[in-house]
């Protein structure tokens, strides 16, 4: 069985010393020198970089830095999608004393502006002519902004501005610098301080504008060794680098704890390909956001409407010895041999294909985290072999707070409190958390900071959740999400979103019911799926919103919705559904960056196709 073999657990022996991140990645690059870290696909081919190349590449980042004045303690930000350049630039800023600020590729002007203010960015690295235009627009309203330095100069050879320099120039100037000036590169990394703020994760803003979260180097150095105590991860293993380094998920768990544990860490092409790129990396360990893990379910479940009656029954007959089999291991009973080489000939005949069809065939474990996920998909991992475990934590955790021990997996829960950290349950239901790994505090909002960290260093989540005999934790919703309808019961919604999800035909679900008489749903199909749907089917459509109308498709939904009515009681039943008629994705206000929907927005967006579900 997959999962006989698995390492799981890690060590609290401490892999890397260093009490600050520029100590940290000092140490790793002169401990694993011409190994390779980073993976970047570039016109088609893998490009390596080792530890030693990182190591000179930042090097001449932060002498560059340095020769255009930036002095420790002050603020760069990072404006780019997920690549090698983002980790250069990032680990750049902090080598130099300063404090690394994220920016979202797909934030619009206006935001990048109330960014660039709040945090008083005074250097900025942009990703390419794209993410420049906005730099440019608005500059002039952000004063302190001293430079800003281009990793890709496509389409800007014949550009030239006094306030923009490309990341080679900068590079270039560092080295003149090092050059100058020897010792400066030793005394800042010496410079900082365990307590001083190390990066700035700005909060997705699902409520009012973003709130700029600051971690420090004690934060993220407590949390990766934490990590690093509840999972194990080394050099042989290979991490695929896809989602935003400005969320913490990627951050901690992708790049500081990728740093820690010499684990490579394999960017994507760009945000198209990350299927394609998956399947080509095959990860030993995968973290992924809930979409992901449902994208790539749904999409082997539209590949199996497409096969033939026999490869449907073998894989029918396959999946099943799978539940059998993790239904097992998840009640920690022993499983069968004649189960195990069922197993062996079901994976032989197909299961292995699926695994290699996601790309999860050298998986070790799945990661999920950062929303609520159905127990059912997690269930279907495990049938297919591979252990999926879910963490919860939040930017102000520095990340994950509890963890799924591999050894005793509850689809539903979270886990149980990491060892590196206190989670508890308070009186009126909200989950708690204390720890070295609890933030410093919002910046510039100390009025916040006290509402969300009280007296006693308890961060307040916002989460309302329980805790059972064995401190498995369970998330119920946020406590600002949790329905009351017209006749005073209490809904959680995420629940029923999440059997939504669940279906192929659906992205994404909102339950609305907050004092109305019946709960209602605005419902995202998933374009591609449905897409095949309507052609497989000879349903007339000519574009998306055309896609939605169809009556054909009305009825696909609405099947989708009376089988997840079925699991719950009748008032907590979707009465009726509307389908959003555009294709929203994080360039649209109603999602964050991380593909989560902003209820309060949605709410108002929709507010005629909401109360014409209860006219």
């Amino acid at each position: 069985m997959l999962w006989d073999r698995i390492k799981f657990t890690g060590s609290a022996d401490i892999i890397i010393a260093g009490e600050t991140l520029p100590q940290m990645f000092a140490n790793a690059i002169a401990k694993r020198g011409d190994a390779v870290w980073l993976r970047q696909k570039e016109l088609g081919l893998w490009q390596s970089t080792t530890w030693r190349e990182v190591g000179e590449i930042v090097r001449e980042i932060t002498n560059g830095l340095a020769a255009l004045g930036f002095a420790p303690g002050e603020v760069a930000a990072i404006q780019s999608n997920t690549r090698r350049e983002w980790i250069y630039a990032d680990f750049g800023i902090l080598c130099a004393g300063g404090i690394s600020n994220g920016i979202y590729p797909t934030d619009a002007a206006a935001q990048v502006e109330y960014l660039l203010n709040d945090s008083n960015s005074v250097i900025a690295f942009a990703e390419d002519e794209e993410q420049l235009d906005k730099l440019l627009d608005v500059r002039a309203r952000a004063p302190q902004l001293r430079k800003i330095i281009v990793f890709d100069m496509e389409g800007l050879h014949r550009f030239s501005d006094p306030q923009v320099i490309s990341l080679d120039d900068l590079r270039a100037l560092g080295r003149k610098h090092a050059e100058q000036h020897p010792g400066d590169w030793a005394r800042r990394l010496a410079d900082r301080k365990p307590a001083d703020t190390a990066v700035l994760i700005y909060t997705s803003g699902t409520t009012g504008k973003p709130k700029g979260a600051m971690l420090s180097h004690r934060n993220v150095v407590h949390t990766v060794r934490g990590y690093s105590r509840i999972t194990a991860q080394d050099e042989n293993d290979d991490r695929v680098s896809f989602l935003p380094l400005c969320h913490v998920a990627e951050r901690v768990g992708g790049s500081f704890f990728g740093l820690y544990t010499g684990s490579r860490l394999n960017f994507v092409e760009n945000p198209n390909t990350v299927a394609e790129n998956v399947r080509e990396i095959a990860p030993t360990v995968f973290t992924a956001v809930p979409r992901v893990w449902e994208k790539l379910y749904s999409g082997v479940t539209i590949t199996l409407a497409e096969a033939t009656s026999s490869q449907r029954k073998i894989y029918g007959w396959a999946i099943g010895i799978g539940h059998r089999i993790a239904e097992l291991v998840l009640a920690d009973k022993p499983v069968p041999w004649l189960e195990r080489m069922k197993f062996r000939i079901g994976t032989w005949l197909v299961l292995g294909n699926v695994r290699r069809m996601i790309g999860i065939h050298r998986a070790r474990y799945l990661v999920t985290g950062a929303a609520p996920i159905s127990p059912d998909l997690i269930r279907w991992y495990l049938a297919l072999g591979v252990p999926m475990l879910e963490v919860w934590g939040q930017t102000e955790s520095c990340g994950a707070s509890t963890w799924m021990p591999a050894h005793r997996i509850k689809p539903g829960s979270i886990g149980q409190a990491a060892p590196f950290c206190e989670v508890k349950v308070a009186s009126d239901g909200e989950l708690l958390i204390r720890g070295d790994g609890v933030f410093q505090g919002y910046l510039n909002q100390p009025e916040k900071t006290r509402e969300t960290i009280d007296a006693e260093g308890w961060l307040h989540t916002g989460d309302v959740g329980s805790v059972d005999a064995e401190g498995f934790f369970r998330i119920t919703d946020r406590m600002k999400d949790i329905i009351i309808t017209a006749g005073g019961k209490n809904v959680t919604p995420s629940e029923i979103e999440n059997e939504l999800k669940f279906s192929p035909y659906i992205t994404d679900a909102v339950i609305i019911g907050e004092r109305r008489p019946y709960l209602t749903a605005l419902v995202m199909i998933d374009q591609d799926n449905v897409e095949k749907f309507a052609q497989d089917h000879d349903v007339p459509f000519s574009n998306y919103a055309s896609l939605t109308r169809a009556a054909e498709v009305q009825s696909l939904i609405q099947g989708e919705v009376d089988k997840v009515n079925g699991k719950f009681a009748r008032v907590e039943q979707v009465k009726k559904f509307r389908l959003i008629e555009h294709q929203l994705s994080a360039e649209d206000e109603e999602l964050t960056p991380t593909m989560k929907l902003k209820r309060k927005l949605v709410h108002q967006k929709y507010a005629t196709l909401i109360d014409g579900m209860y006219a």
